[in-house]
């Protein structure tokens, strides 16, 4: 059952957020700022389970009096169990060994609630005092502990937890630099491929690389913004490590969701977001910003894939996973309705080979829509310019045989680390997608829609220079080349950072 809140007046969101960003710096010093959020964010969950729990367990006591009994409130009331001695007051009681205590009380929960819960602690061994010292552990434990951090539904909204845990997933991502890559997309560019991809009621959404889940949650804000049930959504996600995976199921949790998937898995290697037949599930909704230039993925597998992701037959370079994340996007997108939005560098658009037969291969399909080139310098892991690439299984009719065009490098808030996009930015680039016209009439934004002829005549060369009509052949070579020259450089600094590890390692001084 659902109970609304009854008094809200405990705390601001502000001072919810300053007191879970109090939390984490309680473990500053012993632990690393990239590495907090695998502290904070099992703890804060722990806390509002207990919390929730304790709610709903009052609440069935006045409403049952003499009928109560323990198996009807776990049918009735309660979301999750909690095993005797697992409480969050049953472990802060314990002072000594507290993270023998919180690893005892972490399992059992997992344990109890196996569909729900398993693994969303992540794997942190709390008893490991070398990792997280007793003392560590023992005043971030305190800081929820506090009365006034109460996260039941009476205290706390499910809309200010939410955000709360959405603050503290942006301010890990600050602490995280270039590392935050793998778990968080700023929320500005989550906000703006939602909106062209326009999720429905009803619809089904899926993510196959879905880090802490921003992109699902995005989804399902923007249904209930549009007045539509956010709750008739079906979501879906895929995320290979094991932290991110929890984090972004209790991200879901955290913002009043219960009907979801996200599994844990490698998407290439072992695709888990399958149909009863063991066939890949079809969504109507396919978003993602997967990682970048992969080099790692299984190339040596994908001619033979069970699944056959090898879309015309094209298998991409062993050195570079950005198309083989497109063709898995593809192949799960479904007929007629579905529409598939991913992040991707710009790289994509004008690299030879393999890559370039795969260009060709989705606008000779009509499958590619549009191509949106973003500002440089927007996200945490990379300077890079990015561009968003849609795609569709049955285009409008005035698009097609077509693609369109969109520059929109010129819109963002210059940032002293990020760059942003603001509302009007969204809005303006959204409304150039949707209406194909620049609604600021500012020059900020140059678009065009064209022809599949031309892009043919261009060798399948999507840099988008080449297309809109301000930019002249020369510009274009220059934006492939310079586009080029980033990736080739932060490939290399990569490359650097983990030859200097590996000599420190070995004993080598740098």
């Amino acid at each position: 059952m659902t109970i609304a809140p009854t008094h809200l007046d405990h705390l601001t969101q502000r001072e919810l957020e300053q007191a879970l960003w109090a939390a984490a710096n309680a473990l500053r010093g012993p632990v690393d700022p990239g590495d907090f959020k695998a502290y904070v964010f099992p703890v804060l969950f722990y806390k509002w389970i207990s919390d929730v729990y304790d709610y709903h367990h009052e609440q069935a006591l006045d409403d049952l009096g003499d009928d109560w009994s323990q198996e009807l409130e776990d049918e009735d009331y309660q979301t999750f169990t909690i095993p005797d001695g697992s409480h969050w007051d049953d472990t802060y009681e314990i002072t000594k060994n507290t993270g023998a205590a919180l690893n005892k009380a972490l399992v059992a929960i997992q344990e109890a609630n196996p569909g729900k819960l398993a693994g969303v602690f992540g794997d942190v061994n709390w008893a490991n005092t070398e990792r997280i010292p007793e003392n560590a552990l023992r005043s971030l434990l305190k800081v929820f502990h506090n009365p006034k951090i109460t996260l039941d539904p009476a205290h706390v909204s499910g809309d200010m937890l939410g955000s709360a845990y959405e603050y503290l997933l942006r301010e890990f991502a600050e602490a995280s630099g270039k590392k935050a890559g793998e778990f968080f997309t700023p929320r500005h560019v989550v906000h703006l491929l939602v909106k062209i991809l326009d999720p429905q009621p009803g619809h089904s959404v899926c993510d196959p690389a879905c880090g802490s889940a921003g992109m699902l949650v995005e989804t399902v804000e923007a249904v209930k913004e549009a007045g539509g049930n956010p709750r008739s959504l079906f979501l879906y996600g895929q995320e290979q490590n094991l932290t991110t995976a929890g984090i972004a199921r209790m991200n879901l949790y955290l913002h009043g969701l219960e009907d979801f998937e996200i599994k844990r898995g490698d998407t290439f290697r072992e695709p888990k977001l399958l149909d009863q037949a063991g066939k890949l599930r079809k969504f109507d909704v396919v978003i993602a910003n997967p990682p970048f230039s992969l080099d790692s993925w299984p190339s040596d597998k994908w001619a033979k894939d069970p699944y056959k992701r090898a879309l015309g037959g094209i298998v991409p370079p062993a050195k570079n996973g950005d198309w083989a994340w497109i063709q898995h996007m593809l192949s799960v997108m479904k007929d007629g309705t579905g529409r598939v939005g991913v992040i991707m560098p710009h790289g994509v658009l004008f690299r030879g080979g393999r890559e370039a037969e795969m260009r060709q291969w989705v606008v000779e399909k009509n499958k590619l829509e549009a191509v949106i080139g973003l500002p440089n310098n927007l996200f945490y892991s990379t300077s890079i310019p990015v561009c968003l690439l849609i795609f569709r299984a049955s285009k409008p009719e005035e698009r097609d045989g077509k693609v369109l065009f969109i520059d929109a490098r010129a819109k963002f808030i210059p940032g002293k680390n990020q760059n942003t996009l603001s509302d009007k930015d969204v809005k303006a680039i959204d409304a150039a997608y949707k209406r194909g016209v620049d609604i600021d009439g500012e020059g900020g934004l140059n678009l065009r829609l064209v022809d599949h002829a031309e892009i043919q005549e261009n060798g399948y060369d999507l840099n988008i220079g080449r297309y809109i009509q301000t930019e002249t052949r020369a510009e274009a070579d220059v934006d492939a080349a310079l586009a080029a020259l980033r990736e080739a450089q932060e490939a290399m600094d990569v490359a650097r950072a983990a030859l200097d590890l590996r000599l420190k390692e070995a004993g080598f001084d740098a």
